[in-house]
């Protein structure tokens, strides 16, 4: 069945793609998306829209969901049947410098975008929450029915706190909501910040990166085609539980330090390496548990890491001879939960 579709985030990561996707299975995709003018990466979202929406004929619609009357008329005249919220500040140790700056697009905005989805009556919002609800846990892997009340970063308590919010508009206002734990996304057209990405331009340019903890944080990496399959599934969903926690990621962690060597044989060149004490905000390992997730959509790709880095340097090769000088270079290295 065809319907309309909004994602919100449509020029990030995660959204651009997802965008894609649902254009391709059919549906009507509207797009959001608040393109800032200071925005330092505001450049590689221009480029997300023309490389991956534009050619979908997806419509993009600029708007600024902390601003409520802007939210309510976004979702009031696109009547989307799904909503599909990815919009958000990423990143925890940004959060942990400047965590007043997280309160309003993960927060304000976050209690907007439900409000207008209860008032709309949409049938079913998803949104993004995160694999740092955790906190710092070594069992694993995490189940969504895990303790998820001390997180280590801000921003892993903004997605906490996101959760609680959906889980009060489901049960009082009768909307139907999917949280989505995603664990360490990854691959084209991805951001910057993150490790991966970060690496491989330093790598590249013959620059130092820092690892921090020894290399031995383990991470859940998932890359970014098998994310978007499961949400592409779960918004084309008939049906579905009124509230839902999912996890998003492949039960296949690796430490950082095998993720690197696996990242310098895409590249064929050898990192050069700083040393670092684990920093504020980090978790030693995430690790998802995916039954609950293929119980609800089935079986998923699962693409492995090596396949997945590699189409990630293929792209970045073909981005930096175009735009060499768009992404920041003085970005510090982080591996986010």
């Amino acid at each position: 069945m065809t319907m309309t579709i909004l994602v919100t985030g449509a020029a990030g990561f995660i959204g651009a793609h997802l965008c894609a996707a649902l254009s391709a299975r059919g549906h009507r995709v509207i797009g959001c998306d608040h393109l800032r003018h200071d925005d330092p990466l505001l450049a590689l979202r221009r480029a997300r829209v023309a490389a991956l929406l534009a050619p979908s004929g997806v419509h993009l619609v600029d708007a600024d969901l902390r601003d409520a009357h802007a939210c309510e008329a976004l979702v009031a005249h696109g009547q989307p049947r799904v909503v599909v919220h990815l919009a958000a500040r990423p990143g925890v140790r940004d959060s942990i410098t400047d965590p007043l700056g997280y309160v309003g697009p993960n927060l304000v905005a976050f209690a907007n975008l439900l409000q207008s989805c209860s008032t709309q009556r949409v049938a079913r919002l998803l949104f993004a929450s995160s694999s740092s609800v955790y906190g710092a846990r070594s069992e694993a892997p995490f189940n969504e029915d895990d303790r998820c009340d001390r997180p280590e970063s801000f921003y892993a308590a903004t997605k906490q706190a996101n959760e609680a919010m959906a889980h009060a508009f489901s049960r009082t206002r009768g909307l139907s909501v999917s949280a989505l734990r995603f664990f360490t996304v990854y691959g084209p057209w991805g951001r910057p910040d993150m490790a991966y990405f970060s690496f491989a331009q330093r790598i590249c340019r013959a620059q130092p990166i820092t690892l921090f903890a020894g290399g031995e944080l383990w991470r859940d990496f998932t890359y970014i085609d098998d994310v978007v399959e499961a949400v592409c599934r779960l918004a084309e969903r008939p049906g579905g539980p009124s509230w839902e926690v999912l996890n998003v990621g492949h039960s296949r962690p690796v430490q950082v330090r095998t993720f690197l060597a696996t990242l310098e044989a895409a590249l064929g060149r050898r990192a050069q390496i700083l040393d670092a004490p684990i920093q504020p905000g980090d978790v030693p390992m995430t690790c998802a548990d995916p039954a609950r997730l293929h119980d609800a959509v089935g079986a998923l790709p699962c693409t492995p890491l090596e396949t997945g880095l590699q189409r990630f340097v293929a792209w970045l090769r073909v981005w930096q001879r175009s735009q060499p000088e768009v992404l920041p270079t003085a970005t510090a290295q982080r591996v986010l939960a």
